[in-house]
């Protein structure tokens, strides 16, 4: 692979074992850099014995290199903090950069979160609460409050003034709940996170732009099917995971980059929102256990179904994979029968993947069977597999047309196949 940088980028719905992939490519990387999302997503990456969950920091932390939040990602300044207090601890070299431009998310975010999301009833989209929605929203309607204005403390105060009054309006009259914020406390408590947080400023679009030489991996958050334009709409995220995604958010012009889709063997989803291959019952139990399908950020148990090559190809639309890396494969292991989704049909007739919620929810998916195989998590290479295993990996190499390059067959490190 030439030293384009490198986009690691969900293919499925978030969750696909990004925090892994980009840990282990982070090793030989100079930087690491967060391009989209919030603190309601988050990896985990297990190192020795040790796990470290990670909501904020990106993935390279835990080799110590520099990392980078752009400012494509809204930041909750509390969070972010309690997450470098816990890598220091832990004995880790924090080295971070944040562009003053990014957004925070605000105490009224979280608030105006919860109460909208309570006033949909049983239309709710399945939010984590923490406020990035609210946040993107004040953001791109010019009343967003930046990392920069907590240096500020004039600026900061007549701007917190205007917003906090129209918040207060909207949760009382609109949603008729109680505005229980204290303008006082949150004005000092926001001008403490920007004294603490001052340190790691760095213009990260100009940085990134001089450093040509430099190997660089790019992270983001969710998957292309939580992508607020792209994806399951309405039961999407805030902001736009997808490889396009990267130059904005992380202020750079428009280059080639090496895109990797990172791809779980199955399909699992958190929240509400269309999910055509899903399963229920004993085997869908059986994905939740042996997987461990719970979220990071929230604990919640994943919705769990077959790969679905149909959603895959049209994520590699979007994104222009340039390879895949395949994890957890070795979940599937010791089933008897394995399927992959490869096309469609609306009461019939064969259809490409739909655009609209209410279409893709009419879906039913033809399955190709697979014969079962098992995976010990000792292969060292791709010729140690199974035939049966291969055959399986072939296929979606063959259906996507885009080479298979890491493969996941464990959660440590050492169980990745590099192909």
């Amino acid at each position: 692979m030439n030293n384009n940088p490198k986009v690691i980028v969900g293919a499925q719905f978030g969750d696909e074992g990004k925090g892994k992939i980009t840990d282990l490519l982070a090793e030989k990387a100079d930087y690491v850099v967060r391009y989209q999302g919030g603190n309601n997503a988050g990896h985990t990456i297990k190192v020795g014995e040790t796990e470290f969950k990670l909501h904020l920091l990106p993935s390279g932390v835990v080799h110590g290199k520099e990392c980078f939040i752009g400012n494509g990602v809204v930041l909750d300044p509390e969070v972010l903090l309690q997450e470098i207090n816990y890598a220091k601890e832990n004995g880790l070299d924090v080295q971070l950069s944040i562009d003053p431009l990014v957004n925070i998310i605000m105490p009224y975010h979280k608030l105006l979160d919860g109460v909208s999301e309570s006033a949909l009833n049983d239309k709710s989209i399945g939010t984590t609460k923490k406020g990035i929605g609210p946040a993107y929203e004040d953001k791109f309607g010019r009343r967003g409050i930046r990392l920069i204005d907590l240096l500020d403390r004039v600026a900061f105060k007549e701007k917190l003034t205007d917003v906090f009054q129209l918040k207060k309006k909207i949760v009382e009259k609109v949603y008729g709940k109680a505005f229980l914020l204290n303008f006082d406390k949150v004005y000092s408590e926001y001008l403490e996170y920007g004294s603490q947080l001052q340190k790691y400023l760095t213009d990260v679009s100009r940085k990134l732009s001089k450093e040509k030489q430099k190997s660089i991996i790019f992270e983001g958050a969710q998957g292309t099917f939580l992508d607020i334009t792209y994806g399951t709409y309405p039961y999407v995220t805030s902001s736009h995971p997808i490889s396009g995604s990267v130059f904005l958010g992380a202020g750079i012009a428009p280059q080639e980059l090496n895109t990797i889709g990172i791809v779980k063997a199955y399909t699992t989803r958190v929240g509400e929102g269309p999910f055509v291959t899903e399963l229920y019952g004993k085997l869908a139990d059986y994905f939740v256990d042996k997987g461990k399908e719970f979220g990071t950020t929230t604990g919640r148990k994943r919705r769990c179904g077959w790969l679905d090559l149909v959603m895959l190809r049209y994520a590699h639309r979007l994104n222009g994979f340039t390879s895949l890396a395949v994890t957890k494969l070795d979940v599937l292991s010791g089933l008897d029968e394995i399927k992959v989704a490869i096309d469609y049909q609306i009461e019939g007739t064969e259809t490409s993947y739909p655009l609209t919620c209410s279409s893709l929810e009419k879906c039913e998916p033809v399955y190709k069977s697979f014969a079962g195989f098992a995976v010990s998590g000792n292969e060292k290479s791709y010729d140690d597999l199974e035939e049966k295993a291969k055959v399986y990996l072939d296929f979606i190499q063959e259906y996507l047309d885009v080479p298979i390059s890491i493969l996941s067959i464990g959660p440590d490190r050492n169980q990745t196949i590099f192909l």
